[in-house]
């Protein structure tokens, strides 16, 4: 049976559908608005802040990381195509350097995969989410199949948390917040929502701001926010206290379909 890029037994199935992961995708998110490039080809390309663009896009690429998770081989490869072929058809310019440069170059691409991992890993490890250090290097290598389905090879792309760890690492001192894209934390003051979620409206400031508290210290320093061990200890504590919360939800109304059905075919 085709089960796509994981499939039974992957730590990524085991990870990818625990719902405090939702996090982790903003988080993603947000290491991405510290690339410049990665996030000046977003702001050149895309109205940011057109509550109906900003919102479809938002869909368009939850459905392409639920796809590409759960998906058959032949469903994540036509996603895939799309993926490359939007990436490959738009440019934006650097204003730093004059340069033209197109959304699938390498190093913009490599950074947002990377950033999505850490994430993901990052998150569910703090929130209580069941990982060995083993588990965690086996997340990072499933996850070089990830990175092919948007134009990467996987030998460019970190195979384990410590590889991972170093590439972030060596990559930090080019990293900063554009200042002419708009701030995460302002834009979620008055947040694009489409208008059946308006009643979220109230609480999705504190929801960002829950997001940024994941990030490593430095990017929260980058993003001009505070970045002492309280936040640090004050985030983890509440990951923990939300994946025990939602740990207390019968698993037919916690988990997606996709996940329980994944689920199934992992205990099988």
């Amino acid at each position: 049976m085709d089960h796509g890029l994981f499939g039974p037994g992957s730590v990524t199935w085991r990870v990818m559908g625990e719902p405090i992961l939702l996090v982790g995708g903003f988080r993603a998110l947000l290491m991405q608005g510290l690339h410049p490039r990665a996030m000046r080809g977003v702001a050149q390309n895309s109205a940011l802040m057109d509550p109906g663009e900003a919102w479809a896009r938002f869909q368009r690429t939850t459905e392409f990381v639920r796809v590409r998770t759960y998906g058959t081989l032949e469903e994540v490869e036509r996603a895939g195509a799309r993926v490359r072929k939007i990436h490959a058809s738009l440019s934006a310019v650097d204003p730093d350097t004059g340069e033209r440069f197109r959304l699938d170059d390498p190093e913009a691409l490599r950074w947002v995969h990377i950033g999505e991992v850490d994430s993901y890993l990052s998150v569910a490890r703090r929130a209580g989410v069941g990982l060995s250090d083993a588990d965690a290097d086996r997340f990072v290598a499933e996850w070089r199949r990830a990175a092919e389905v948007v134009g990467l090879r996987a030998d460019d792309v970190p195979g384990s948390v410590r590889e991972m760890r170093d590439y972030i690492r060596s990559r930090r001192p080019g990293l900063y917040f554009a200042p002419e894209v708009p701030h995460p934390l302002r834009q979620a003051l008055n947040a694009p929502l489409p208008r059946y979620l308006f009643p979220l409206k109230p609480v999705f400031p504190g929801f960002v701001l829950f997001a940024f508290g994941t990030l490593p210290r430095w990017a929260r320093r980058l993003y001009g926010l505070p970045a002492t061990p309280i936040e640090d200890l004050w985030t983890t504590a509440a990951l923990r206290a939300l994946q025990a919360g939602i740990g207390l939800v019968p698993a037919p109304v916690r988990y997606a379909p996709d996940a329980r059905r994944a689920r199934k075919l992992s205990a099988a």
